[in-house]
């Protein structure tokens, strides 16, 4: 992608999704996820009413006179975005492709992180980890975030939850909020995840096309797979091939979620035939709820 086009397209994302950061979760993001406790800011002369506890008793016999330490809250967090670049991404039957969905998604977050004075850093993957992004503060660098995203030209197809999980254990050991961005069209991570979901704030976004639920009967067809590249003839007018299909992706997706569900983490499904803005919304407010 040309230099000239990607910054337009940059701009472009982040006109896009300013709106929401500013209208939507510049409340619900500061009130959801808070800060790691709270840490002296000065001390002050005690006055009626001061809790005792807070009582500086050397600065109080230093100076004959009944001082209290304030504390704040500690606010400043760290934001990880872990984001799935293979090659099932490149796939979309409606207006956008995942990894578009994926990139806006990215965005809101990064800016509103950005707008907290939080840090906010990225993992790009596939079945190895392609591109990591140190976290840190500013406009710069969310806007450095979403650029990578838009022009990242991955090197492999295929996909392995496990090895961003297990990399982010071994990289990142302060305690952080953890989007993970990805379709979950992978098995063998339960483990990986649940120990990350014990470290760190870990919330799952999983990105659904309609037609990769449900096959539409168009008789018979070559079906390509994204990452292995494997081609095969389906024929999507027999019913038993459709049911089968159907029952392969259920069962994909009940483990998904009570692997999250027993391991006490959270997760938001996003349809790409749908706005990805009222599920998002709909998440922080129960989390704040919850709160």
């Amino acid at each position: 992608m040309e230099t000239k086009e990607l910054l337009k397209k940059v701009r472009q994302l982040e006109i896009r999704t300013r709106g929401v950061v500013n209208q939507v979760f510049s409340g619900e993001y500061h009130s959801v996820f808070k800060g790691r406790g709270m840490e002296f800011s000065e001390v002050r002369e005690y006055q009626f009413g001061d809790e005792i506890r807070t009582i500086d008793w050397n600065v109080t016999a230093r100076l004959d006179h009944p001082y209290v330490k304030v504390f704040e809250e500690e606010r400043e967090l760290t934001v990880i975005l872990l984001v799935d670049m293979s090659g099932s991404q490149f796939f979309g039957s409606q207006t956008s492709l995942k990894r578009d969905i994926a990139a806006e998604l990215s965005a809101i977050l990064a800016f509103s992180a950005m707008k907290n004075n939080d840090k906010v850093g990225a993992i790009l993957f596939t079945d190895q980890i392609e591109k990591f992004i140190p976290p840190r503060k500013g406009r710069s660098h969310a806007l450095r975030i979403v650029r990578e995203l838009l022009s990242f030209e991955p090197r492999r197809k295929t996909t392995s939850l496990n090895s961003v999980l297990e990399y982010l254990n071994h990289i990142q050991k302060k305690r952080s909020i953890v989007f993970l961005i990805s379709d979950f069209m992978d098995s063998g991570y339960d483990s990986a995840l649940r120990i990350v979901g014990k470290r760190h704030d870990l919330i799952g976004l999983v990105l659904k096309d309609p037609h990769e639920v449900e096959l539409p009967d168009v008789g018979l067809i070559t079906f390509k797979d994204a990452e292995t590249g494997t081609q095969r003839w389906i024929d999507t007018h027999d019913k038993k091939v459709r049911n089968g299909y159907r029952t392969y992706l259920d069962a994909l997706q009940k483990k998904r979620r009570s692997l999250f569900v027993k391991s006490k983490l959270d997760s938001v499904e996003i349809s790409l035939d749908k706005p990805y803005m009222k599920p998002l919304v709909d998440f922080f407010r129960l989390r704040e709820r919850r709160a």
